[in-house]
C-alpha cells in the first residue's frame, strides 16, 4: 500500500513529542490498514462535548480564531501547561492548551520573548482527520434545528429572503450572546467576523455544489464570502457583512444598501467573471447586523 503514503500522511500525520515530529496516529493507521478505507477512527473514539461547549460559550475572539483554524490558517497564542479545569472557560489561551494536549492542534512554530521568558506559539489543526472532526462538531450544533437549518440553505439557493431573515433572527435571538454580537462595527469583539463565521458554518456542507471561499482578493478589495457554483444550473453568490454604523446609517436597510453598494464598487464579481460565470448568474446578498437583529437583502 506504499502508493497511499501521501494520503495517509495528509490524514493521520502531524503529532509531535518534544523535538520528535512526523508522528502518526497509531489507532487510525492500524484501522486504515485493516479496512483499506480512510476514516476518522481516532476522532470517533472520544466525545468532544467539553470542547464543543467551551467554543460555543467563548467570546467572539475565540470563535474567530476557530474560524481561522478551520480555514487552514495558524493562530498565535500563549499556552499554559498547568491550566486547571475551572479555568478553561475564562483563562486566555486555556482552550488552546486543552486542544493541544488532546492532540487536536499542533505547534507549527514558537518563539520566546527574551525579556519576559514568555513563549508565543503558532498553532494549527493537526491533520485532515482532526479537521473533519471539527467540521462535524460544528455541523452537530445545528442538529436540534436540522429542519430549519436545511431550509435556510434551500432558501439561500432559491433567493427566499423572507425565510432567511426569519431563520437568522430567530437563531440570533435564542442563541447568540451580547459578547458574540457586540454593538459597534469597530469594537474589539469584531461582530462582523462573528456573523461571517456563523454563516460560513451554515453553508459548509454545500461544498459539494459550490467552491466556497472567504476573505479573498477580487476586484479592488477583499470580499467576505463567494460561492462559485460547480454546476451550470446554479447561480454564483457574493456575500458582504456589515454591522450598522448608527452615526451614519439610520436603519438596517441603509446598512444592507451599503453592503450591496460595496460589492458593486469594489467589483467583487471580478474573480467569478474571469472564471466564465456571466453577470446574470451572479447574485449579491448584503447582511446587516445590529446586536441580535439581522436584515438580509439583495
Amino acid at each position: 500500500m506504499s502508493d497511499e503514503k501521501g494520503t495517509v500522511r495528509y490524514w493521520y500525520d502531524g503529532f509531535s513529542f518534544g523535538k520528535r515530529k512526523d508522528i502518526y496516529n497509531p489507532w487510525s493507521i492500524t484501522k486504515y490498514l485493516d479496512t483499506g478505507e480512510y476514516g476518522t477512527y481516532w476522532a470517533d473514539t472520544s466525545g468532544n462535548m467539553l470542547i464543543s461547549n467551551l467554543i460555543r460559550r467563548s467570546p467572539a475572539k475565540i470563535k474567530t480564531e476557530m474560524e481561522d483554524l478551520l480555514n487552514g490558517r495558524v493562530i498565535c497564542t500563549e499556552l499554559d501547561e498547568q491550566v486547571i479545569f475551572e479555568q478553561l472557560g475564562r483563562k486566555r489561551g486555556a482552550i488552546w492548551s486543552l486542544m493541544l494536549a488532546s492532540g487536536y492542534l499542533k505547534v507549527d512554530r514558537y518563539e520566546m520573548d527574551n525579556r519576559t521568558g514568555k513563549r508565543q506559539y503558532d498553532l494549527k489543526v493537526t491533520n485532515h482527520e482532526t479537521m473533519l472532526m471539527f467540521e462535524q462538531m460544528i455541523e452537530d450544533w445545528f442538529t436540534e434545528e436540522d429542519s430549519a437549518y436545511g431550509n435556510f440553505k434551500d432558501a439561500l439557493l432559491a433567493g427566499d429572503l423572507d425565510y432567511m431573515n426569519q431563520f437568522m433572527n430567530q437563531v440570533a435571538l435564542q442563541t447568540f450572546s451580547s459578547f458574540d454580537t457586540g454593538g459597534k462595527p469597530s469594537e474589539e469583539l469584531e461582530p462582523e467576523r462573528f456573523y461571517h463565521g456563523f454563516v460560513l458554518g451554515l453553508i459548509v456542507d454545500l461544498a459539494g455544489k459550490y467552491r466556497i471561499t472567504s476573505n479573498r482578493e477580487s476586484g479592488f478589495g477583499r470580499y467576505d464570502v463567494v460561492m462559485e457554483p460547480l454546476k451550470e444550473n446554479l447561480d454564483a453568490i457574493v456575500m458582504e457583512f456589515k454591522v450598522q454604523n448608527t452615526s451614519k446609517e439610520k436603519s438596517l436597510e441603509e446598512t444592507v444598501e451599503h453592503a450591496l453598494r460595496q460589492i458593486q464598487e469594489k467589483q467583487y464579481d471580478t474573480e467569478l467573471l474571469a472564471r466564465g460565470i456571466t453577470k446574470e448568474r451572479i447574485r449579491h446578498y448584503g447582511f446587516a447586523f445590529r446586536g441580535k437583529k439581522v436584515l438580509i437583502g439583495n
